[in-house]
């Protein structure tokens, strides 16, 4: 499209050969897409039919699970649109909406982890007052609050940018995220210093209370007898590759951003599909596999449809 035209429109210039490869393109989007809804989707819908795993622990799990499959459908739908489309555009409007979106979920995702770690410390180091503290109401409290921060402070940071001014028109990337940024003539310093702020909220601090929770427990588990310190590794190595896990593919999306214009464009694109590709769908494996009781019901859902 015409940039003088209409300087409504964004072009995404991330794609490699789109109308060469276009199908398969698709087809692996489509297939990846639907894996993520399936597995994420089955782990949850363990968690809802099995009364013995309605604990806080398996419903953080469970949220951190249904926040995959948003943060997927955030991206997805619009790639599918793409690789059949002649031109790859987006309105500037719903670009800022998925940028919206991509770091609303993904700041809920160190939120989610956030009040998995206290779940976690709360359950080995005060297990007496356990169900005092975990009440139900102060895990729907967390679960409110992971999503409705991060939501908060992202809508100002849109707005703000809804605000700017721009200048150039094609967006060298596949989706919406920071990059939006080089569009502008110019950041304000505003925008600058809410954006830091917001990274420090929604992942920075999150990140250092996560570490530090699990420094305790580590500590206190150190010092217990060999069936605490096995309770303890059993539930909280999983959540611990998930943060790990996430965390570097967090460092990678701000290193893309920053050298986007000096890298390759076909690296560029299978760097950024990390993004998107390998998270949704190692979630509900790591959980699957790693958690013993959500293993179990794994395994006897299998046996049963096998059965059948």
């Amino acid at each position: 499209m015409d940039e003088g035209l209409n300087a409504t429109y964004i072009t995404l210039g991330g794609h490699v050969e789109v109308h060469k490869y276009r199908f398969l393109y698709f087809m692996v989007m489509f297939i990846v897409y639907i894996l993520i809804i399936c597995s994420n989707s089955t782990i949850v819908y363990l968690i809802v039919i099995q009364r013995n795993l309605h604990e806080p622990m398996y419903i953080f799990i469970a949220a951190l699970l249904i926040n995959s499959v948003l943060f997927s459908t955030a991206i997805y739908p619009k790639f599918l649109i793409d690789f059949l489309s002649e031109k790859q555009i987006i309105s500037y409007s719903a670009c800022l909406l998925q940028y919206f979106l991509f770091y609303t979920l993904g700041g809920a995702e160190f939120l989610l982890l956030s009040a998995m770690a206290y779940d976690r410390y709360v359950s080995i180091c005060k297990p007496l007052q356990y169900p005092t503290i975990m009440r139900k109401t102060t895990v729907c409290i967390f679960l409110a609050l992971a999503w409705f921060v991060p939501a908060c402070q992202m809508m100002a940071l849109t707005i703000m940018s809804f605000n700017e001014k721009l200048c150039r028109f094609t967006l060298k990337a596949i989706f919406c995220s920071n990059s939006i940024y080089k569009l502008q003539c110019s950041t304000s310093r505003a925008l600058t210093i809410l954006g830091l702020v917001v990274l420090l909220d929604v992942s920075f601090f999150p990140m250092l209370f996560i570490l530090s929770t699990y420094a305790q427990i580590f500590r206190i588990t150190y010092r217990s007898c060999r069936k605490v310190r096995k309770k303890a590794a059993e539930t909280c190595l999983p959540h611990l590759l998930v943060l790990i896990n996430f965390s570097l593919l967090c460092t990678y999306n701000v290193i893309i951003a920053r050298l986007e214009s000096e890298i390759p464009k076909l690296a560029n694109l299978i760097m950024t599909l990390q993004l998107v590709l390998y998270h949704p769908l190692v979630n509900p494996i790591i959980y699957g596999l790693k958690m013993k009781e959500i293993s179990k019901h794994l395994k006897q859902l299998l046996c049963h449809r096998k059965m059948n």
